[in-house]
């Protein structure tokens, strides 16, 4: 996660929270006029379009005071769905044994993308395990994860 969404993520969670949801994480996608910012929510009992709703209301409310974000974009509101984005070490350490694909932001034994079984958490770091081989990326390094969904 960039700093900027680090940042946008501490400007809204205690509007999400005061919803009843938890933030999960959040995704800005700089693309000009169709720039996007995603935010995942989660709740124990799942999530629903009404859900979204009312985040999408309460955070647009304080985007338009604080106006953190200088060119348009679009805000959408988002359950993580089955192939559940990662965003915080806790994320990590509730998925080992399952299915991840990881996106490094600055290459790592000469690739960026490691798509396999996490093995462990290790201090700031993950093992994933891709075609037998360990493989120990921090995560700070990591630009964007997912759990892969078991079909």
């Amino acid at each position: 996660m960039s700093n900027f969404e680090q940042k946008l993520t501490e400007m809204l969670r205690p509007a999400v929270e005061m919803t009843g949801m938890d933030l999960l994480g959040i995704e800005f996608i700089s693309a000009g006029n169709n720039s996007v910012l995603r935010l995942y929510i989660d709740h124990e009992n799942g999530i629903d379009v009404d859900n979204c709703a009312e985040v999408s209301r309460q955070v647009s409310a304080i985007l338009d005071v604080e106006d953190p974000i200088s060119t348009e974009y679009n805000l959408e509101v988002s359950s993580p769905g089955v192939d559940r984005p990662l965003f915080s070490k806790a994320h990590f350490e509730q998925v080992v044994g399952e299915t991840v694909d990881v996106k490094l932001g600055m290459p790592q034994n000469g690739r960026r993308k490691f798509k396999g079984i996490l093995d462990a958490v290790e201090g700031d770091n993950l093992i994933v395990i891709v075609d037998g081989e360990d493989y120990e990326l921090p995560i700070s390094n990591v630009d964007k994860a997912n759990l892969i969904a078991k079909i």
